[in-house]
């Protein structure tokens, strides 16, 4: 049975002025989970925040915290995230030589393991870890900068992923991140996503707006 489609708006497209607020404003207009990019400026080109922001926002909001991490080395740093109050803690496959140890050290610290690709790298190499993963991240953009343009033949890994994915019969959720708008979030959920990272499509229109702006991606149209 298919699940439900579910809308996780990426923060870095907030008003970082009034952060907690648009925490809280997303959570109202029925967001399904937050999700929270950690950028670190050398695994991508790009600084965000850390696990002290993420921990003032905790309270905010009783919604899942998808945390994903676009750092290396990431194992160092996992403790911190999950005291912060990250649920979901999402590493990238490209980060370091030893997967599964991160993966066995997220599991450890009570939190689900996701797994995040690069647009180059194949679906194939989740294959011998899909067993232990909660989530899968299929980047849609090159990790780094929010506002970036869908790349549509990440369909293919999407559709190859939600087979996957299916013949484990396992719960894993199949998130989609970069680029997803009123126009391509539909593409994106006909390849086979059931959770959507919206950061600029989510947050168009200022507070009033967010609620029809996550219904609508939702819809898939």
């Amino acid at each position: 049975m298919a699940k439900p489609i579910r809308i996780a708006p990426s923060i870095l497209a907030a008003d970082f002025s009034r952060l907690a607020e648009e925490v809280q404003a997303i959570d109202e207009a029925g967001a399904d989970y937050v999700h929270l990019d950690v950028m670190d400026g050398h695994f991508v080109p790009n600084i965000s925040f850390g696990p002290s922001v993420i921990k003032s926002l905790r309270n905010c909001t009783d919604k899942v915290f998808d945390v994903h991490l676009m750092i290396a080395p990431v194992d160092p740093y996992l403790e911190a995230f999950a005291d912060a109050g990250a649920q979901i803690i999402t590493f990238h496959w490209e980060a370091g030589a030893h997967s599964h140890r991160t993966m066995q050290a997220i599991r450890a610290l009570g939190c689900k393991v996701g797994m995040a690709l690069n647009p180059a790298t194949p679906a194939e190499v989740v294959a011998p870890l899909i067993e232990d993963l909660d989530l899968i991240l299929v980047m849609t953009v090159n990790p780094g900068f929010g506002g970036q343009s869908y790349i549509v033949r990440m369909a293919e890994k999407i559709a190859k992923f939600r087979q996957m994915i299916d013949e484990t019969g396992r719960d894993i959720d199949l998130e989609v991140d970069g680029g997803i708008s009123f126009d391509t979030a539909g593409k994106a959920i006909e390849a086979g996503a059931d959770v959507l990272v919206a950061g600029t499509a989510t947050f168009r229109g200022g507070p009033a707006q967010y609620a029809a702006n996550i219904a609508r991606m939702r819809a898939g149209d």
